[in-house]
């Protein structure tokens, strides 16, 4: 028995041997029909795992045995197959693919082909963002995306922007977009209920390495689908699907520091804010008692009017802090690894992933850290049923700041705030405490506002082609599971929790989000000139969201920051609410004489539990033609224009993004009545409150020029929104101030253009270029009634909602300059042109022109790749529109604010200081002002901004096949390196929040990045 086990071994040994020895290395070049050569083509052996791809020349090696067949597959081109014989050499040219260079459109229900498209939309694929490190995956959209405009919240890492697509379409709901992903609709409400601390969003748990594309759906025919969540338009997220062949690896690691972008306004030296003291001092009393300039300082001491701020700091030796030096974080490092693997075979297919984000805040006391995992997998039972997973996990945790509080206790608003004659420092190299504003030391050292942000989705899906020819059947069932924890504390010493001696609050949340899809597709084809899809879904979301809250004060000691360490515990909280969706919709696509015509069509049935039941039901629809002309036979054979398609779509949506029980009146139950408890009236049902509804118009054309070398289309769009959702106000006798219902109007109208070039390709060299270009025109339509008939306005100090202006356009007192001879601050009295006053109370409020929102927008990017070296350039313009200093009511006062309590900037220095002068600002005084907003302060809003520039060098064959490597390339980014702004005056960073106001959050930043991707 023993040799017959050794007999059959040895025969085994043999074969396999034999195998081996059968084995060749197949070497060769794949090209197309240019004769240029086709990097990354896929090279596989028939029937097996073993793959490999082309190199940047074109070059492959891959092991094959004599008969086996190694198929040849590149994106755009129809693959190849050839048998191996007796040479080792086998050079391939692959043949175009019109049907396959037909770019598929990821519209998350749905997918079409880039020439059948009725509606407007953009598609990123994964190497437009694949080297862009970002805490959150909507950094990546701006300046790419034609009518998108992007406004960060707080440059702290893993904040909330604000991202509006073709204009504002609402006043009090929402304005943000729907996300998509993997055909799932999520939650991207901010994580955080917090007011004072940093933002934070629900998008910074996802890893853009794990994405393959990202669509901007922006018309009723592409958004329709989606009911009232995508009238403000559809991100739709796909992540990476695995590829069948041998496992392949990619790790990507990049590390680099970051800066503010903008240095932001500069302050005052403590000799500069002393001289303007003394200023302020001469101008208030020195006609009265009699003294000049020199004698101000001598008259402010004898009357101690400086409480001894200046002799002191005189006595001192005049020593000058740089608080700007103290609060920031110079050079605050990032860095980011991932590794993922790819693979499959002819049944199945994966793509997994592991990954670390790390980026420190410009400004002390402030981290952002994500770890996240990802596993993909689609297995077919068999020819028929297909089932497909998709699973991410992610752990993030801000270390966040206070970024708007009482007392300017914000360490970035240190900056400003406190006066450059306070010491960071003690004699004895203690942190000083005894500042005119709190430490921002101390505060980084003692106060928390830690965020703890899990996230988990899982995505399955099940596909079967049923018996019937050309139906096919798919139900998906998904979870987005959220949990955050934050936790607050305020230390007992120097800060906002001094005066309680010390202040806690945490508190916990979960949302959770089910989706169930089930739809029915069918595929009817005719003489194969005509086809039509059709497709009926239904579909079912549930969104639960519990909070619990709590907070007290008078802790015992600093290191003791739970909760149970307090003495006195203050408040305790905890809600629980939910709202559901429900849908049928149903969706056709025509396409008739090869694509020549093609027609869309959908409808949707929605019921959203935001409304009373016999409100709670809304449809939806849209329309959608295309017209491929360049199919007609008198352009079919033309040289130079490969794509002219007409199109145009319209379409009714509807936006339901407001609180919930809205339409409800409630009771609560937390009253108190003479020490018993008692229940009351809490909110007041809006009867009848339904959706706003908007009805959009798409008209478009798309060109395309020498094989799509150059592409190009121009959209007009327009917008209406009806019945929208505002507070009206209520009689003083209901007891309640205001209810919404549905009243107004606005419109959103614009152009947008795009244009891509890929100018010149030969074997070594290739340039390519392109940008976008947006116009959006905002007008208030309606307004809501009031008992006399006239049309009501909304109004604030500084911006107004009136029908015949934008929403929020800007509305406040005008100012007039200064006075030349008395050196007064003057203001219209009814707007610019009429009579002046230096009186502000005197003064009424005027329209200014323009909102907050930009009325254009631009990117433009650039593309070289030479000899193995790449450089990719991309930048960013908006414009049309004004923002307002907010703060410049403390910081560039003439007054006291700045020359004593608080500090200045040098913008100031620009002042009258006697008859004659022609400045900026009125004379200094000694004296505070109430607030006074005015248009001094109201600037243009335009900048350029150069978003990103990469130069990196993808190493040679030679030397990756020596480490074992498919490819590898390095590269050094710097995003934000350079920014443009129109107004002189706006010093602050101009990509501010939406609303329009400078604030004094962490502001965006620039960074110098090194990376390295390898495939192996």
């Amino acid at each position: 028995m023993k040799k017959k086990a050794c007999g059959v071994l040895t025969l085994l040994l043999f074969f396999m041997h034999f195998t081996y020895a059968q084995q060749k290395t197949i070497t060769g070049s794949i090209t197309g029909p240019d004769d240029l050569p086709l990097p990354g083509t896929s090279i596989m052996v028939k029937g097996s795992t073993s793959g490999t791809s082309s190199d940047f020349d074109g070059n492959y090696s891959i092991l094959a045995s004599p008969g086996q067949t190694i198929i040849f597959s590149f994106v755009g081109y129809k693959p190849q197959e050839k048998i191996v014989g007796t040479s080792n050499t086998i050079n391939v040219t692959l043949e175009e693919d019109a049907s396959a260079l037909d770019e598929i459109v990821l519209m998350g229900y749905t997918k079409t082909s880039r020439t059948e498209l009725t509606g407007s939309t953009v598609q990123l694929n994964n190497e437009d963002f694949e080297q862009v490190p970002v805490s959150t995956i909507d950094q990546v959209l701006q300046g790419k995306v034609a009518g998108l405009t992007f406004n960060v919240n707080s440059g702290t890492p893993g904040s909330t922007s604000d991202i509006r697509i073709r204009g504002r379409s609402s006043l009090t709901a929402g304005n943000d977009p729907l996300y998509v992903i993997d055909g799932v609709p999520v939650s991207s409400t901010a994580a955080n209920s917090t007011t004072s601390g940093s933002t934070f969003s629900p998008l910074a748990s996802i890893n853009s390495n794990n994405v393959e594309s990202i669509t901007v759906l922006k018309d009723a025919s592409a958004t329709a689908a989606y009911g009232a969540r995508g009238t403000n338009g559809v991100i739709v997220i796909t992540t990476k699907n695995g590829k069948s062949g041998k496992t392949t690896f990619n790790f990507n690691s990049s590390y680099g520091f970051s800066n503010d972008a903008v240095d932001g306004p500069q302050v005052l030296t403590g000799a500069e804010r002393e001289t303007l003291y003394y200023e302020g001092v001469f101008n208030t009393y020195g006609e009265s008692y009699g003294f000049d300039l020199a004698g101000a300082q001598a008259f402010s001491e004898a009357n101690n009017l400086d409480g001894g701020v200046y002799t002191a700091w005189n006595a001192a030796g005049r020593p000058e802090a740089n608080w700007e030096d103290v609060i920031t974080n110079k050079d605050a490092p990032l860095m980011e690894y991932n590794i993922s693997a790819s693979g499959g075979d002819e049944t199945y297919n994966f793509f997994t992933s592991l990954g670390y984000y790390d980026q420190e805040a410009t400004v002390i006391g402030s981290d952002f850290q994500r770890f996240t995992g990802q596993v993909n997998l689609s297995k077919d039972f068999s020819d028929k049923i297909t089932f497909t997973t998709r699973n991410s996990g992610s752990y993030s945790y801000q270390d966040g700041l206070l970024e708007t509080s009482a007392y300017f206790s914000s360490p970035r608003a240190v900056k400003f705030f406190m006066p450059p004659t306070d010491q960071p420092y003690d004699d004895a190299g203690n942190i000083n405490l005894d500042t005119s504003l709190p430490n921002p030391l101390w505060i980084a050292q003692e106060d928390i506002d830690d965020s703890k942000f899990t996230r988990i989705t899982s995505n399955n899906s099940l596909n079967w082609e049923l018996p019937i020819p050309n139906l096919t059947f798919n139900t998906t069932v998904a979870i987005d599971l959220q949990l955050y924890n934050y936790k607050r504390y305020r230390n007992r010493v120097d800060g906002d929790g001094a005066s309680t001696n010390g202040y806690g609050w945490q508190s916990n949340s979960t949302r959770t989000n089910y989706v169930f899809q089930n739809n029915l597709d069918y595929l009817l084809n005719i003489n194969d000139d005509h086809s039509l899809n059709f497709k009926a879904l239904q579909e079912f979301q549930k969104n639960r969201y519990n909070y619990l809250e709590a907070d007290a004060e008078n802790f015992a000691d600093d290191g003791l920051t739970n909760l149970n360490s307090a003495g006195t515990p203050t408040t305790a909280n905890s809600y629980f609410t939910d709202w559901a969706v429900a849908s049928y919709t149903g969706l056709m696509h025509y396409s008739g004489y090869q694509g020549k015509y093609v027609l869309d069509g959908t409808i949707r049935r929605e019921g959203n539990s935001r409304f009373d039941a016999s409100d709670r039901w809304g449809t939806f629809w849209s329309v959608g033609a295309a017209y491929n002309m360049q199919k007609e036979a008198f352009l079919a054979n033309s040289s130079w224009l490969s794509t002219l398609k007409l199109r145009g779509s319209y379409g009714l949506t509807g936006n339901a993004n407001i609180s919930i029980n809205q339409y409800q009146s409630l009771l609560g139950y937390d009253g108190d009545y003479n020490g018993t408890s008692a229940i009351y009236l809490d909110t007041f049902g809006a009867d009848g409150l339904s959706w706003e509804t908007s009805k959009s118009l798409d008209l478009g054309i798309d060109l395309g020029f020498f094989n799509n070398r150059i592409t190009t289309n121009l959209t007009y769009y327009r917008r209406v929104t009806e019945d929208m959702l505002l507070n009206v106000n209520l009689p003083y006798t209901s007891g309640f101030s205001s209810q919404i219902a549905n009243v107004g109007e606005m419109e959103n109208k614009g152009f947008e253009f795009e244009l891509n070039a890929d100018v010149y390709r030969s074997e070594k060299v290739s340039i390519s270029f392109g940008g976008n270009l947006a116009t959006n025109e905002n007008e208030v339509l309606k307004m809501y009634e009031d008992n006399s008939g006239e049309e009501t306005v909304i109004s604030g100090t500084t911006q107004r909602v009136e029908s015949g202006h934008p929403a929020y356009g800007w509305y406040m007192v005008t100012s007039a300059g200064v006075d030349t001879e008395t050196g007064d601050e003057l203001y219209y009295i009814d707007g610019k042109g009429s009579e002046t006053t230096n009186d502000y109370n005197a003064a009424n409020q005027a329209w200014q022109g323009g909102s907050a929102l930009p009325t254009i927008t631009a990117g433009i990017y650039v593309n070289i790749e030479a000899y193995n070296f790449f450089l990719n350039v991309s930048s960013y313009y908006a414009g049309g529109h004004k923002v307002y200093e907010d703060w410049a009511r403390y910081t560039n006062g003439t007054d006291l604010f700045t020359t004593l309590y608080y500090q200045g900037v040098d913008a100031i220095l620009d002042r009258w200081q006697e008859p004659g002068d022609e400045a900026r600002f009125g004379k200094m005084r000694y004296a505070t002002t109430a607030w006074q907003q005015n248009s001094k302060f109201l600037y243009d809003g335009d900048f350029f901004r150069i978003k990103d520039i990469t130069f990196g060098y993808n190493l040679p064959e030679s030397v990756n096949s020596i480490a074992g490597l498919q490819s590898a390339r390095i590269f050094v980014k710097a995003t934000n390196p350079y920014t443009w702004v129109k107004s002189d005056y706006l010093k602050y960073d101009p990509e501010i929040d939406s609303d329009g106001f400078t604030g004094l959050e962490t502001p965006p930043t620039k960074s110098i990045i090194l990376g390295l991707n390898i495939n192996f």
